[in-house]
């Protein structure tokens, strides 16, 4: 059968390397093998009941129709509240989009201002998804690097370099996937006065893990940080993580009302409203009580600390102590060039997770999907006994290289 000829814009796009380690782990666990996936950038915690009985009332009242394209009203108000409340924010309804996942807020985003040769820039590792939707929207990803000893973070000067005049966004993402690195207020405030002298780039401000910090972390945002970037700042988060509720897919957004009326066109031809069951949950998660947070937080925290210590343990891998989400990005530097015991090369970070998973079982994502090497990506979103496992046999596959 003669294949379809793709798109110009889809022949530029990778499938997500986080969903094909989550489903190849998947497979091998069907095949029999023993293996932990520790891929996955999704909480191992339940959705609190709380939020399960306000959908439970919501399907009992036949709340299950259609829905306004962008949302509810009631749910537009628990996040203009929810965005004061927590980020000193003030949108009104008609400055909030609500669609089908962050991701899918964020695309949005991107269909509705791009135009061909626009550039985006992406501070690198950066979640992978960001440069194949910008190529999907017809623009051009500009990667910039915020290397290791930076903290990962992306610094002023380079930031400052990457501007065009073709500069349409820059996304921003803290605390970070694949590295948990988290901005501080002046870090973030490095970076807005960097911005405030090119009024034409806006900024796109992925905020979804903000409640999963440590070690006494500030959360701050762009637009908060700095007012008079708020008319070009799109503040982004969502239900998934801090709520565990991947599931639900629901993702939200305060920004320029022209700009959220164009995204509610883009859902009205894609689409349309988000499930109107997952809204009415996503309302009571954010008018609820929030106090399962700090327990969920200190349980990721006691992951954190053992995940570090013992990838510290392992010859050629380095680990930095991140601050926030629930990822650590080891370098694997000190294992390239090496030989595993049935004689192939490490040449690649790829090839070491590849490796990882054929020795040991241990599912990972390679740095490169992040758009930078020789990294590797670990959701420490699993119980503690598994990453405990999981880190012991990346310790001895370590030990058998040579």
């Amino acid at each position: 059968m003669k294949a379809i000829d793709q798109s110009a814009a889809l022949s530029r796009v990778k499938p997500s390397p986080t969903l094909a380690v989550t489903q190849k782990a998947r497979e091998l666990k069907a095949a029999g093998k023993d293996v932990i996936s520790l891929g996955a950038g999704e909480p191992d915690f339940d959705t609190p009941d709380y939020i399960k009985a306000a959908a439970i009332e919501a399907i009992n009242a036949g709340k299950t129709k259609y829905t306004a394209v962008d949302g509810i009203a009631e749910l537009k108000q628990a996040i203009a509240a929810k965005f004061k409340r927590d980020n000193n924010l003030d949108y009104e309804p008609s400055q909030i989009s609500v669609g089908p996942g962050g991701k899918a807020v964020i695309y949005n985003a991107l269909v509705a201002t791009l135009n061909p040769g626009d550039e985006v820039i992406i501070p690198a590792p950066y979640w992978v998804s960001y440069p194949d939707m910008t190529y999907l929207a017809g623009g051009e990803p500009v990667i910039v690097e915020a290397p290791a000893e930076n903290g990962f973070k992306l610094s002023p000067d380079a930031l400052e370099k990457a501007i065009t005049p073709r500069t349409k966004w820059i996304i921003f993402n803290s605390p970070s996937n694949p590295t948990g690195a988290a901005y501080s207020h002046d870090d973030i405030k490095a970076l807005t006065d960097v911005l405030l002298r090119h009024e034409h780039v806006m900024i796109m401000s992925d905020d979804m893990y903000e409640h999963i910090v440590y070690d006494g972390f500030e959360f701050a945002t762009p637009a908060q940080v700095e007012p008079k970037l708020y008319d070009r700042t799109l503040t982004i988060n969502g239900a998934s993580k801090a709520y565990a509720m991947t599931g639900w897919r629901i993702g939200y957004a305060g920004g320029p009302q022209s700009l959220v009326k164009a995204m509610a066109k883009v859902m009205s031809q894609s689409t349309s409203n988000p499930c109107s069951i997952s809204q009415w949950a996503v309302a009571a998660a954010l008018d609820g009580d929030h106090s399962f947070l700090a327990e969920r937080n200190a349980a990721f925290k006691d992951r954190r600390d053992m995940v570090v210590d013992m990838l510290n343990a392992a010859d050629g891998i380095t680990c930095s102590m991140p601050q926030g989400a629930f990822y650590v990005y080891p370098s694997c530097a000190g294992a390239i060039g090496k030989k595993t015991p049935s004689g192939a090369t490490i040449e690649t970070d790829e090839d070491f997770a590849r490796e990882l998973l054929e020795a040991e079982g241990v599912a990972v994502v390679f740095g490169a999907a992040f758009g930078l090497s020789p990294f590797f990506r670990i959701s420490y979103a699993a119980a503690k006994d598994q990453l405990e496992d999981a880190c012991g046999r990346i310790q001895r596959f370590c030990a058998s290289l040579s």
